[in-house]
């Protein structure tokens, strides 16, 4: 496998992350980024690693966010990726995860309470020729600085009333 190749396999990643979560989540595409992987000595091997990003648009209330994590987590156990870290913060939570095939993902809580997502590819034959995702987000394109706000609403995901009627849902990472 290339690095494109690589590219592509990230972004299916991340896209079977989102299709996991019901209901939806309003999303677009974080910039992504290219490196060359070197080995213990500096030297470059031929190989590089890509990195895609998500970054989630829809306003996730704090009441929320332990489901939402709690959601993601079971599934990729359920899709047989270990689970590297589970930082249970109330403020910034995040979870990190390795696929079988060594690809590396993660969701992460940022200080304003917005859901980012990312994958990494291992390190793979370099090439020039590295795709932009090919997926349509289900938000237009914001010309504004990276992260763009979380600002859409959802009627569950933004909910903050207590006492969620969606308490199957709570995470084991962070009791929520």
């Amino acid at each position: 496998m290339d690095m494109g190749q690589g590219a592509e396999k990230a972004d299916a990643i991340l896209q079977q992350a989102l299709g996991d979560i019901t209901p939806p989540l309003r999303w677009n595409h974080g910039p992504s980024n290219d490196i060359a992987c070197s080995n213990i000595l500096g030297k470059g091997t031929g190989t590089g690693t890509v990195k895609r990003r998500i970054i989630i648009l829809t306003k996730v209330s704090a009441e929320r966010r332990g489901s939402l994590l709690g959601i993601i987590e079971r599934s990729w156990k359920a899709r047989g990726y270990k689970i590297n870290n589970v930082n249970p913060s109330k403020d910034m939570p995040a979870i990190d995860a390795t696929t079988p095939d060594k690809f590396q993902i993660s969701v992460e809580v940022g200080a304003t309470g917005q859901f980012g997502f990312s994958a990494a590819t291992p390190c793979f034959t370099q090439t020039d020729n590295i795709p932009n995702p090919t997926t349509t987000p289900n938000t237009p394109q914001r010309d504004v600085p990276f992260p763009a706000p979380a600002d859409i609403h959802d009627d569950f995901w933004s909910a903050t009333a207590s006492g969620s009627p969606d308490a199957q849902h709570t995470s084991p990472a962070t009791g929520r």
